[in-house]
C-alpha cells in the first residue's frame, strides 16, 4: 500500500499557521514582559518618590527644629543677657557722675558685679544647652548620666540608667544625635507624660546597638497619626534615620511609653 501523499498546499498552510502561531506567542510574550516591566518601573518610581518625600520631610523637620532652637537662643540672649548688660552699661555711666559718695559708688559697683555674675551664669546655661561640656569632654555615657541627674534635681522624677556599651569617642558626632533623642524623649515624659519614673538602658543585642526607653507617664495613642506628626517625633525620626537605625514606639493611654531604637 503506497503512503498517503500530503498535498503541498496543506504543508504550506501548516507552516504558515505554525509561523503565525509562534509570532503571536512571541508578540504576547513581548507585550507581557513590556507591561510587566512597565509596572515594575512605575512601582520603582513611586517608591523612589516616596523615599524622596520622606527625606524632604526629614530635612524640613530638622530645619524647623534648628530654626526653633535659634529663636529660643536669640530670645534667651535678648531677654536675659542683653537686658542685664544694658543695666550694667547704665550703672557704669553712673560711676562717671561727679560728687558720688563712697556709699553710692559701692552700691553701683555691687550692682555691676552682681549683674555681670548673673549674665555669666546664664550664658553658661545657654552654652550648656547647645552642647553639654561633660558630653563633649567625656562622651555619651557621661552626658546621659548628667542628663539623668539634671532631671532628678527637679525632685519631680526618678531616673534609672544602665549602660552595657563601650562607646567609641571617635563617633561623638553620631552620639550627639542619640543624646538629643533621649533629651527629647525625657522632656516629653516630664512635660506631656507627667511621668515620675524613667528607665534608660543601652545594650548590644546580636551585634546591634540598642536603646530601651520607658516611662510610667499618662501615655498616648501611639497608633494615632496626629501623635506621629508632632515636631518632636519628626525630629526624633530624622535623627534615627541619620544614624541608619530603626525606632519602635509603643504607648497606650494610662500605660506610659516604651521606645526601642537602634543606632
Amino acid at each position: 500500500m503506497s503512503p498517503k501523499v500530503i498535498p503541498e498546499s496543506e504543508i504550506v498552510a501548516t507552516v504558515i499557521f505554525s509561523c503565525v502561531s509562534f509570532l503571536l506567542m512571541g508578540l504576547v510574550l513581548v507585550l507581557f514582559f513590556y507591561f510587566s516591566r512597565k509596572k515594575i518601573v512605575q512601582k520603582e518610581i513611586e517608591n523612589k518618590n516616596l523615599e524622596i518625600q520622606y527625606q524632604k520631610d526629614q530635612l524640613y523637620a530638622i530645619i524647623v527644629t534648628q530654626e526653633e532652637e535659634r529663636k529660643r537662643i536669640a530670645q534667651d540672649l535678648h531677654d536675659d543677657i542683653s537686658s542685664k548688660l544694658n543695666i550694667v552699661s547704665l550703672n557704669s555711666h553712673l560711676l562717671t557722675a561727679p560728687n558720688l559718695t563712697e556709699a553710692e559708688t559701692m552700691e553701683i559697683t555691687g550692682n555691676i558685679i552682681a549683674l555681670t555674675t548673673k549674665a555669666l551664669e546664664n550664658s553658661r546655661k545657654i552654652a550648656h544647652n547647645l552642647l553639654p561640656p561633660v558630653f563633649e569632654k567625656f562622651g555619651l555615657n557621661a552626658g546621659v548620666e548628667e542628663l539623668c541627674e539634671e532631671f532628678e534635681s527637679s525632685k519631680a522624677i526618678k531616673t534609672y540608667y544602665k549602660n552595657e556599651i563601650d562607646f567609641d569617642e571617635k563617633d561623638i558626632d553620631r552620639h550627639l544625635h542619640i543624646f538629643r533623642v533621649l533629651q527629647e524623649l525625657m522632656n516629653n515624659s516630664l512635660r506631656h507624660g507627667k511621668a515620675t519614673e524613667i528607665w534608660v538602658a543601652f545594650k548590644n543585642i546580636n551585634g546591634i546597638n540598642t536603646c530601651n526607653y520607658e516611662d510610667n507617664g499618662v501615655g498616648f495613642d501611639s497608633k494615632s497619626i496626629e501623635n506621629q506628626k508632632g515636631l518632636g517625633m519628626k525630629n526624633i525620626d530624622s535623627r534615627i534615620s541619620f544614624l541608619n537605625g530603626t525606632i519602635k514606639i509603643d504607648s497606650e493611654v494610662g500605660k506610659g511609653i516604651a521606645v526601642i531604637f537602634t543606632f
